[in-house]
């Protein structure tokens, strides 16, 4: 299985696409293309989310990395609700952003995001589910995984008592309070600009119904209503330009700074769910120390190695998480920004267009014989 690692860690993470996705009932099936830095050739496969489920699973479940409760792990995106027979204020609640685009787009660009960011992390690109997931041809999901470190955890998380448990490290105390406040900030500021976009894209549909009205007030009968026409005729075409143009900015908004702010938002839960993940390992080594102070003569050499264990792998999560929030903040601000640099490249492009074409109308407007 040596061979599998060296090929999951040579894997080019900007290689790896989603170029289709297929729609089965409720099922969606993605094709996923990728490609060994070592290799000119390409991999395709067809996953399903619930192989998405198990990647992620698989991740969690390496029990021979050290300090792996100190990482960062890339958000998997919520479970797509392809149904038909679903509202869409529904699959906006769960997905946000993601549920906007045609033909899941933007959905399948978070998924591929998230797997181009597990290739990229240095300890979880050697996963051989990695390596399983981007060129078994078997479907893995259908495999049970097993359940790791991680998953044990999973009752802790529910014991929220501890989230409020001071540290004693000032620098993780920071980032846990930090933390804190920018995930509400921007699960807010996601929220808020998810009801800007609806909102443009109402306009641009009552545009449309609106231009739609003026060629009806059209009539071609009457004489005397000709230079009415004509003007309801040119007003409904500076209407229908002005739908395209809302059209346009919505569909920018989404693929950049939506789709940008959506990550953002997903990635500072899972750098709290790492916080957290420590904290309880903080909890259980202090109840380790007491457990060792108080123990008997006759258990106090197991309690000490009970301490001594328990505080060793404290000390590697630490330094592992230490080194996860180091790239985190690098990280996130790199590509944050480049999601707003190609958000107002875009903007700016549609608005060059859009008022090069409102110009046109404008002189023909001028030029119009009432």
């Amino acid at each position: 299985m040596g061979s599998n690692e060296d090929s999951a860690q040579s894997v080019n993470g900007s290689s790896i696409k989603i170029t289709d996705v297929t729609q089965d009932g409720d099922t969606l099936t993605f094709a996923i293309t990728s490609q060994k830095s070592s290799s000119s050739a390409g991999v395709c496969v067809f996953r399903t989310y619930e192989d998405f489920e198990w990647l992620q699973q698989g991740l969690f479940s390496q029990e021979d990395v050290p300090g792996l409760q100190g990482v960062i792990f890339p958000p998997l995106p919520s479970k797509p609700l392809p149904s038909t027979s679903l509202s869409q204020a529904k699959a906006l609640k769960q997905l946000g952003f993601l549920a906007l685009g045609d033909e899941w787009m933007i959905y399948c660009k978070a998924l591929e995001l998230y797997l181009q960011q597990v290739a990229a992390h240095t300890t979880l690109s050697k996963s051989k589910a990695l390596y399983s997931f981007l060129n078994s041809s078997e479907s893995p999901g259908k495999q049970c995984g097993k359940k790791g470190i991680l998953n044990r955890l999973s009752q802790a998380m529910e014991e929220m008592r501890k989230e409020g448990h001071k540290d004693v490290d000032e620098f993780f105390q920071s980032e846990r309070d930090s933390s804190t406040n920018l995930s509400a900030l921007f699960k807010l500021s996601t929220e808020k600009f998810l009801d800007v976009v609806l909102n443009k894209q109402r306009l641009a549909l009552a545009c449309g119904h609106f231009s739609t009205s003026l060629h009806l007030c059209v009539n071609q009968d009457n004489p005397t209503a000709v230079a009415f026409s004509k003007i309801c005729l040119k007003l409904s075409d500076i209407i229908e330009a002005v739908k395209i143009n809302y059209e346009k900015v919505s569909d920018n908004d989404i693929s950049t700074l939506g789709l940008g702010l959506d990550l953002e938002s997903r990635y500072q839960e899972a750098k709290r769910e790492m916080l957290f993940r420590r904290t309880c390992k903080l909890v259980e080594l202090e109840t380790a120390n007491r457990n060792s102070e108080r123990a008997k003569p006759n258990k106090k050499a197991i309690m000490e190695g009970v301490q001594k264990a328990t505080q060793k792998e404290f000390d590697i999560i630490s330094s592992v998480a230490k080194q996860e929030i180091e790239h985190y903040h690098r990280d996130r601000v790199s590509l944050l920004r480049d999601f707003l640099i190609c958000w107002c490249e875009k903007q700016l492009s549609t608005a060059r267009e859009s008022s090069a074409l409102l110009s046109q109308h404008l002189d023909a407007c001028k030029k119009f014989a009432v």
